[in-house]
């Protein structure tokens, strides 16, 4: 894990006014008690601890936040929001932050994962407000190998899709409908707005 200076750190309120304004409870109210780290299973892969996140965002270091790796490598298993003791949605600020990455058009420092993250929330508005995991993965997959050709991991991937479509744990034509598909198309086009 990388070492965070401190050098030339000037803090601005920008950033944790618009956390407090987003979420029901402000980023603000933390102590650093570090129980979002101690839970989090991804940290082995993260440039910045959650803890560091909260603290940076409230600090006002929007830069360095759009450009780290934590943002992209968090699974939003919510695990360090349920730990949380004062209730901040730290899921919910990583996810914050993505978004407002993204909206910038900063350069993402793992390309696949916004990719899968574009491809899933994609899906997910496709199907009105449903998962199709075989579409999203067809997808992916797709992506990958335009990145870099393997004819071995396209056949590990047939092959794993094959075993699990004949386990009956594969649904080709993706989820049922859901009833308020209206809704969800409102949500997904408020959120782009």
């Amino acid at each position: 894990m990388e070492s965070l200076t401190t050098e030339g750190l000037t803090p601005s309120t920008a950033l944790p006014a618009r956390l407090a304004a987003q979420f029901s409870v402000s980023p603000s109210v933390c102590y650093q008690c570090k129980k979002c780290s101690a839970g989090c299973p991804l940290t082995f892969a993260m440039d910045l601890l959650p803890d560091t996140v909260i603290r940076l965002a409230l600090l006002g270091q929007e830069e360095a936040l759009l450009r780290c790796r934590t943002i992209w490598v968090c699974a939003s298993c919510v695990t360090c929001t349920t730990r949380c003791p004062n209730g901040i949605d730290i899921a919910g600020v990583m996810d914050w932050l993505k978004e407002e990455a993204v909206r910038r058009g900063v350069a993402v420092p793992q390309p696949e994962v916004a990719t899968f993250h574009r491809y899933f929330l994609d899906s997910i508005r496709r199907g009105g407000g449903r998962l199709s995991e075989t579409a999203l993965m067809q997808r992916y997959t797709l992506f990958q190998l335009r990145r870099r050709p393997n004819l071995a991991e396209l056949v590990r991937q047939l092959k794993l899709g094959w075993e699990l479509f004949r386990r009956r744990r594969l649904r080709l034509w993706g989820p049922p409908a859901l009833k308020g598909r209206q809704d969800i198309r409102a949500i997904f086009e408020k959120a782009g707005a």
